[in-house]
């Protein structure tokens, strides 16, 4: 008779590696939650996948002191951003456009925003150094162990897993479960969320390969190189991507099939072909490496946990690779949730704080769905200029696009659209507004009475710093000694931390006073002349939005969470008051 499976136990189980997953695990790890984080799967995504590694998300690296790591593996910003529209790779070029924050203006808007620098990290990179920083901080993390299903009672979770190896079923007991188990997510199907929208709506194949496109590219240098190619699918009009992996010799093409017919097997040889005709080069040395099927999906859960057990990551958001924010919003799921569960675990907080897990993120899933697949409509005009759109001949499609090199009236109004229809898609690539402005409203925020501020720019394209409870803390740099540091630098690491100003020297007092009424710490941040945090250049002044002797109240995940104008002889009971709130 086999011995009987010993209980197993861990505050949090988080179901998948992924993005959201493995950073779920590595934050819960280290602010000090007991974790198991398991995945039906041998090792991480073996394969690129999601690859654009935005500025917020190089925020939380930089919080959990991976930022070095990931920007060492990564390709820099310099790398990513003359998308190019061609006939083929080595072919005609149809245009450019700069993107991912390489435009000038874009740039300095990206610099000013963030200590940080977006760039391009594949999944495949990325995973392994937050499941390793999950680990070496006391994560369990278990491989080939597969996700059964759970049940929920009044003081936690039975969680049943499968080891995949040896066959064997278990169950591990947990407070909460994290169900981070990808678009397809058996957690999020076992509540019985809801979801909104459409899943499959067409088809895409994924080839991995290696190849030195460097002759073609190195002078442009970029992520992404649209082709369209009439008559490439055996007729009609064909569009494909071919994707910089490493520069440049490992790359990621993606290819359409219809839907309706499902995946086709497709052999090493075919892959290789779809390859060449991509690249424009039908002799070119290729190896395949994987090949792979995925659909389009336009969903979006508008509720995002029950009770326990909270989704994160593609569980909730499924959409197009538009926009590069897939894996970027997945980490910011786990970076919301991850501080809260650690203050309910350690009785710091009410359970009532999780709750605002669903009020804040919930419009973030649902943002992300519907601008990834509306900038799906960004591509037709290219289209129609290039007089692609007007027959379904193969011949004069590439007759249409030849046009553009004559020099007649008409050529000259084709590219003068064509200009126009490439320069629109800045919406596809150029998404700061949409990463950095985003605004919660929630039990987990104290509002100050102040109104929103008016947008001065499109909100989706363009960044505004604000310190209005609800709003990420903006990033100011500042002196630490002989070190530069950011404001965004003195926050963070699972703890609250108020700011203030030269004339809050009151402040320490306060904090301490409501440390020792609520059990829950507070740093403080004295930062002016002679202090030991000093703003030289005055940024901090010019963003805090404050008098010098008012106060910032910043979460552990950065977001402001309460604001006062002036200290005054309300202030203390106002502190009090606003953690209190804070904390369920």
């Amino acid at each position: 008779m086999a011995a009987p499976i010993p209980a197993v136990n861990a505050d949090v189980v988080v179901v998948g590696t992924g993005p959201a997953g493995a950073a779920a695990s590595a934050l819960l790890a280290t602010y000090g939650v007991s974790t198991i984080t398991v995945s039906k799967y041998g090792w991480t995504s073996r394969t690129p996948r999601s690859h654009i590694t935005n500025q917020r998300t190089m925020e939380v690296l930089r919080d959990l002191g991976l930022e070095d790591q990931a920007v060492a593996l990564a390709s820099p910003r310099e790398l990513m951003g003359q998308n190019t529209y061609c006939t083929a790779v080595a072919g005609t070029e149809l245009g450019r456009v700069r993107t991912w924050g390489t435009e000038p203006y874009r740039r300095a808007d990206h610099d000013l925003a963030s200590p940080t620098r977006m760039c391009d990290l594949p999944q495949n990179l990325l995973e392994p150094i937050l499941v390793d920083a999950a680990a070496r901080r006391g994560a369990r993390v278990r491989f080939d162990t597969e996700y059964v299903g759970h049940v929920q009672d009044d003081d936690g979770v039975t969680v049943t897993v499968a080891d995949r190896l040896t066959g064997v079923q278990y169950d591990i007991r947990a407070r909460y479960l994290i169900g981070a188990d990808g678009a397809n997510s058996k957690v999020l199907a076992d509540l019985g969320l809801p979801i909104e929208g459409q899943m499959g709506v067409c088809g895409a194949l994924n080839i991995v390969f290696g190849a030195d496109l460097s002759p073609w590219v190195a002078h442009r240098p970029s992520v992404l190189y649209w082709v369209i190619a009439p008559g490439s699918d055996r007729g009609g009009l064909g569009i494909g991507l071919v994707r910089m992996v490493r520069p440049w010799h490992k790359w990621l093409a993606i290819w359409n099939y219809d839907v309706a017919d499902g995946p086709p097997a497709l052999s090493d040889e075919e892959a290789a072909g779809i390859v060449r005709m991509l690249v424009g080069v039908p002799d070119l040395d290729v190896t395949i490496e994987a090949t792979s099927a995925w659909t389009v999906n336009d969903a979006y859960a508008t509720q995002l946990s029950d009770r326990r057990v909270f989704c994160l990551g593609d569980a909730v958001h499924r959409h197009p690779p538009t926009n590069g924010l897939g894996s970027n919003v997945s980490i910011g799921d786990a970076y919301n949730l991850a501080w809260k569960l650690a203050y309910v675990l350690r009785g710091q907080a009410d359970p009532s704080l999780l709750d605002s897990y669903d009020a804040e993120r919930a419009p973030v899933a649902k943002q992300t769905v519907t601008r990834a697949n509306k900038s799906l409509g960004d591509f037709p005009p290219i289209l129609a200029a290039l007089g692609l759109l007007s027959t379904s001949d193969p011949d004069q499609m590439s007759t249409n696009i030849a046009a553009l090199r004559d020099t007649d009236a008409a050529s000259e109004q084709q590219r003068g659209a064509l200009r126009a229809a490439i320069n629109s898609t800045h919406y596809v690539y150029n998404t700061h507004g949409v990463e950095m402005n985003q605004r919660y409203t929630s039990t987990a925020v104290v509002p100050d009475g102040t109104p929103e501020p008016e947008w001065q720019r499109d909100p989706e394209l363009y960044y505004q710093s604000s310190t209005r409870p609800g709003a990420p803390l903006p990033h100011a740099w500042l002196a630490r000694g002989r070190q530069t540091v950011s404001t965004h630098d003195l926050v963070g690491h699972g703890t609250f931390t108020l700011l203030t100003g030269n004339n809050g020297l009151c402040w320490r007092q306060v904090v301490e006073d409501v440390a020792a009424k609520t059990g829950v710490s507070i740093a403080i941040e004295i930062i002016g002349p002679g202090q030991a945090t000093e703003d030289p250049f005055g940024e901090f002044a010019a963003v805090r939005e404050t008098t010098e002797s008012g106060a910032l109240l910043v979460r552990p995940d950065h977001i402001v969470a309460w604001r006062r104008q002036a200290y005054d002889e309300g202030a203390p009971d106002a502190l009090l008051e606003a953690m209190t709130q804070l904390r369920g």
